[in-house]
């Protein structure tokens, strides 16, 4: 069915409103329908009985008209009389016919075509009144009798707009049925469409999201591979590109370090040597002033060696920095290693440590591991002072691994944390120090994020600056670059 699928976002985006507007205006066009008949059905139902109720009101007050000229005409024998019973005869006539086109109700017709006999019977014997007499008693049962048609007839048109109403009623909540049937089968129609849409898209846009995030983190070892409309498929090919691009200027600007690195050795390392010759007095006995001199171009020396090759290993860690070689270890023994490597500094400089790690067993890159220990470490010493406490920390929580490294230094300010983690920048360095490369760092913030973790800056438990780094305890197995591009 994927092949029915539209290929662009704008197509896509296209059918998607298409199918969720489609049933919805065919529902609202049918709800329009049935409002409208019953709209119709009951404006219809409305004037048919204000009509019906107005004739029925106007045929009791014209029989009774009629009898009233008729007793008259019967006592009196004026002509006058018996034109204004002519008068109110037609007049009753008229309204019965009107009544009759008016109902629908089969015995409410046949009680008016009695009536109308009645009429008759009475027009009869009041037209054969030749001279003034009493009231004659079948003249007033007659009238009776007419009074009772009428009475029957108004019941059953009363009954018949009870029916009309009631069918009206009936309508309405069958319509409503209907409508609510309508919006029961859309409503899961409508999720289901949402809902498919929702995954066609969400998946290449978490893809698209993740390479970003990625790429932001300078982590350029997965390749980009969007699958899903044919936009976000050319927004993924340019972030490969981008990808790329950024690794090839990553792989320059190592070179780069790599190849200046060991061109400022050579000239250095003659520097160095002819500062030992004047030291030891190769050329001759040194006064006080020059041998000050001379040791101050040893220690700079010194130090420039030292900023050339951190950025030597900067390089080489920036390029292992993309692949991990998992294995399983304990992490103690590594921990020991670190300790001991750094042994002689932290006699040197009178720091004491407190070591609490768990005996755990990690599946990560043991290389990677061993240089995040061994730079949080040293960022440490360093900013501890003489006599201060170190705090090393390893232990589970579930499936992941917390380490921690705190000082008793002064702390990060918190204006340089936003930037603590980025390469070569180097914050204030302590007293009588000399400021590092701004590299330790930026290492760890790379190891820990290729090992699918995160580390931060912890305030409150310790005085000084306290750095908690959470990574699994078993890393997965990196996956081939074409299988990479398959699972994403």
């Amino acid at each position: 069915m994927r092949w029915l699928l539209p290929k662009s976002l704008n197509g896509f985006l296209l059918v998607g409103l298409i199918v969720l507007a489609g049933p919805l205006l065919v529902a609202m066009l049918n709800a329009t329908v049935q409002m409208r008949r019953l709209a119709d059905t009951s404006q219809r139902l409305v004037a048919d009985g204000v009509q019906t109720t107005r004739l029925s009101q106007d045929l009791y007050a014209q029989i009774a008209l009629l009898e009233r000229s008729a007793r008259l005409y019967e006592v009196l024998g004026d002509d006058s009389v018996l034109t204004a019973y002519r008068d109110h005869d037609t007049r009753l006539s008229a309204i019965v016919v009107a009544l009759i086109g008016q109902l629908h109700n089969p015995d409410a017709k046949a009680q008016l075509s009695h009536l109308i006999d009645k009429q008759a019977e009475i027009r009869t014997q009041v037209m054969n009144t030749h001279s003034p007499a009493k009231e004659s008693p079948e003249l007033a049962s007659a009238f009776v009798v007419l009074g009772e048609l009428a009475y029957n007839a108004a019941g059953l048109s009363n009954q018949q707009i009870d029916t009309d109403v009631a069918g009206l009623q009936t309508e309405t909540d069958i319509a409503r049925r209907e409508l609510f049937l309508q919006c029961s089968l859309l409503l899961p129609l409508v999720l289901i469409v949402v809902l498919l849409f929702a995954l066609r898209l969400s998946r290449p846009l978490r893809q698209i999201d993740r390479a970003i995030g990625e790429l932001g983190r300078g982590n350029f070892s997965r390749e980009i591979a969007v699958s899903g409309p044919v936009d976000l498929e050319r927004l993924g090919h340019q972030l490969e590109w981008l990808r790329n691009r950024l690794l090839e200027l990553a792989q320059e600007r190592n070179r780069f370090l790599r190849h200046m690195s060991h061109e400022l050795k050579t000239p250095l390392a003659n520097i160095r040597e002819g500062t030992e010759l004047l030291t030891d007095g190769a050329v001759g006995a040194l006064s006080t002033a020059q041998r000050e001199v001379t040791d101050i171009l040893r220690d700079n020396g010194i130090k420039l060696q030292r900023l050339i090759e951190n950025l030597l290993g900067f390089s080489a860690w920036q390029s292992n920095s993309t692949g991990l070689e998992v294995t399983e270890f304990r992490l103690r023994p590594v921990v020991r290693q670190v300790l001991e490597n750094q042994q002689l500094t932290l006699v040197s400089q009178r720091v004491r440590l407190d070591v609490s790690i768990e005996d755990l067993t990690l599946a990560a890159d043991r290389g990677k591991v061993r240089l995040i220990l061994e730079n949080l470490l040293s960022n440490a010493i360093k900013y501890s002072p003489r006599g201060g406490v170190i705090n090393m920390r390893a232990l589970a929580d579930g499936e992941a691994l917390i380490l921690e490294v705190a000082d008793s230094g002064p702390g990060v300010p918190p204006e340089e944390r936003a930037r603590i983690f980025e390469a070569f920048y180097t914050g204030r360095a302590p007293a009588g120090r000399v400021p590092g490369t701004g590299i330790g760092l930026s290492v760890v913030n790379e190891f820990v994020n290729v090992h699918q973790g995160t580390v931060e800056i912890v305030d409150g438990e310790f005085v000084g600056a306290h750095f908690r780094i959470r990574m699994p305890l078993r890393v997965p197995q990196p996956l081939p670059a074409g299988r990479r591009a398959d699972a994403a």
